[in-house]
């Protein structure tokens, strides 16, 4: 079994626009409930923010990064490019954001907040690649259990 993700590449000079109308939608609109998501839980948790540390975007990136390397790497989603396109595009690329973790850092950086950007930095890369590798795992071992109760 291979572990690599496959991409669908648009060639521009072949592109049928028909053709990929409703993925283009289904991204839309999951966009729409990835971004309300990340609102949301923004709000919710960045109401009592401790050690001026935004759980939110902290929580919605690393969530974000587990619910993609599951996606990315669940085999039988292959089989539906379309709702694949949807969640990974759409809602986990607004759901997660990377400028915002940016621009946090920056402010922390600029009221020389040094220790608690760098525990920032650390936290998200890390915790980030640690979150897409157990979502991996978690698609792995699913395929693995489906595969195990066909046999």
């Amino acid at each position: 079994m291979s572990n690599k993700v496959e991409t669908r590449v648009v060639d521009d000079a072949n592109f049928e626009w028909g053709r990929y109308r409703m993925t283009v939608l289904y991204i839309g609109l999951a966009g729409i409930a990835g971004a309300l998501a990340r609102y949301g839980l923004s709000v919710a948790m960045n109401t009592q923010q401790v050690a001026a540390l935004p759980w939110g975007t902290l929580l919605c990136n690393l969530a974000g990064c587990l619910i993609l390397g599951f996606l990315a790497y669940l085999p039988g989603l292959k089989r539906y490019p379309d709702l694949r396109a949807a969640l990974t595009t759409g809602f986990v690329g607004a759901f997660t954001t990377f400028s915002t973790l940016s621009w946090e850092l920056v402010s922390m950086l600029q009221q020389q907040l040094w220790s608690i950007a760098a525990l920032y930095f650390i936290v998200s890369l890390w915790g980030g690649i640690g979150c897409i590798r157990l979502g991996r795992r978690f698609g792995l071992n699913l395929t693995a259990v489906k595969r195990g109760s066909e046999e």
